[in-house]
């Protein structure tokens, strides 16, 4: 009796651990095949149990997977409860609206995330021209990260203006006069067809039909009015350090900032807007916390000067070094940009509360018409819109564009010249043209 008794627990212990290997297997390819984004929003329940298994059994490994970045061993024990109560998180998310984590860690995700999306190279770029001179940053007289000064008093505006011999000017670009490329409403009303000829969406996120509805983006007025006393466009840079190939170092004119206050002059100029360019530095001290810095700064700016109706934050992106984002306007070579949404959704977690935008479908409206703008008159010149996680600041108003123009390995000449068809198409959507 003794002996049947002990055979028969090794064969319940046996069963038991061909069945635990079974169900592990099983959570392991369920949960790689709900890492391609989902089509209409949402968790499934089959795959997030099928990933938080995986992560239940090695949370390591789970964390570092959903992570994106370098993480700390502080942050890491922090998550551990996170991903070894996938029932609770599950139940709570579905109570609430959202998986909750904890919003130091998101921002330090988002701060790290952006930039470099179509690139092999890393995600935050290759900043160290900027960050190894003494001389930009004596220029900039920062202190604690976050104080401005004049471009003006740094950079005289004819270091910048009008841009090098063979470039763009005021004078001899020429605005595209009919349209090029024309859809039809049948091609627009349909999902697939918006997806792949106007967007691309990061794997980590997810986005609807309802989000992405031509009918709603294109019936929303992003017209604004001209005539309020105060500036009606604030410019500024969330990255204020990024640089180009033949950036000089100590010369502002030559990095992203330069490059919005070439913006800035042509919208003036030959646009007739009053724009406000914001130099202030929120990546210099910690990178990843650039987004946070920024918000209350940009928050007060438009408290400040309720006539600003639209909000550029400018950027260039990382590429990788054999890849150029260059094209053809006017037979001048012209750096290509990239308009950028973040949905506050992470297949991973879910919406997520504390980045939530209630600005988001309007958002997505105005990158939208840009985008058909930039695509019916200037073919070749955007690269698609980018979908991800976070929400970038983009909840501090509905006219927001998060820019990504050119990349690390364009010249400053290609990026100036790239301001002048941005700012043609800016005015056209702003204007109703």
């Amino acid at each position: 009796m003794v002996y049947y008794r002990q055979d028969k627990q090794k064969r319940i212990r046996y069963l038991c651990g061909i069945v635990g290997a079974g169900i592990l297997l099983a959570a392991i390819v369920v949960g790689e095949a709900g890492r391609h984004p989902v089509k209409e929003g949402g968790v499934d329940i089959v795959r997030y149990f099928g990933e938080r298994m995986t992560v239940l059994v090695c949370p390591v490994s789970g964390f570092l997977q959903a992570s994106e970045t370098t993480v700390s061993w502080q942050e890491f024990f922090y998550s551990i409860p996170f991903y070894q109560s996938p029932l609770y998180d599950y139940i709570q998310g579905e109570e609430e609206g959202t998986m909750t984590l904890s919003y130091e860690m998101l921002a330090i995700w988002e701060g790290s995330d952006e930039g470099g999306a179509m690139s092999a190279g890393s995600a935050d770029g290759d900043n160290s021209f900027a960050a190894s001179s003494d001389a930009m940053l004596q220029a900039w007289n920062m202190t604690g990260g976050n104080a401005g000064f004049s471009v003006n008093d740094a950079v005289p505006l004819q270091d910048i203006l009008p841009g090098a011999a063979g470039g763009f000017t005021l004078e001899n670009f020429v605005p595209a006069s009919e349209r090029k490329v024309y859809y039809s409403l049948n091609d627009l009303k349909d999902y697939s067809f918006l997806i792949r000829n106007f967007y691309i969406v990061d794997p980590s996120t997810g986005v609807t039909a309802d989000q992405i509805n031509a009918e709603y983006m294109m019936s929303r007025d992003m017209t604004i009015n001209k005539e309020v006393d105060g500036p009606q466009i604030l410019i500024y840079h969330t990255h204020s350090q990024e640089a180009f190939a033949d950036s000089v170092p100590g010369d502002v004119s030559t990095t992203i900032v330069g490059a919005g206050e070439y913006l800035a002059y042509i919208l003036e100029e030959e646009y007739g807007y009053e724009v406000l360019h914001h130099v202030a530095s929120y990546d210099t001290q910690q990178h990843n916390y650039a987004y946070s810095y920024a918000e209350p700064e940009i928050r007060k700016l438009l408290e400040e000067y309720p006539s600003i109706q639209v909000v550029i934050d400018l950027h260039r992106d990382e590429m990788a070094e054999g890849t150029r984002l260059v094209t053809q306007v006017n037979g001048q070579p012209t750096a290509q940009f990239m308009f950028f949404n973040g949905l506050s959704y992470l297949n991973e977690l879910g919406r997520i509360d504390y980045l939530s935008n209630p600005n988001l479908k309007e958002n997505l409206a105005f990158s939208f018409q840009m985008q058909m703008t930039v695509n019916a008159y200037y073919p070749g010149l955007a690269r698609r819109i980018y979908l991800k996680g976070y929400r970038y600041n983009m909840h501090l108003t509905g006219k927001y564009l998060l820019i990504e123009l050119g990349a690390q390995n364009n010249t400053v000449q290609e990026i100036r010249n790239a301001c002048h068809p941005l700012a043609d198409v800016l005015d056209r959507v702003l204007s109703g043209r």
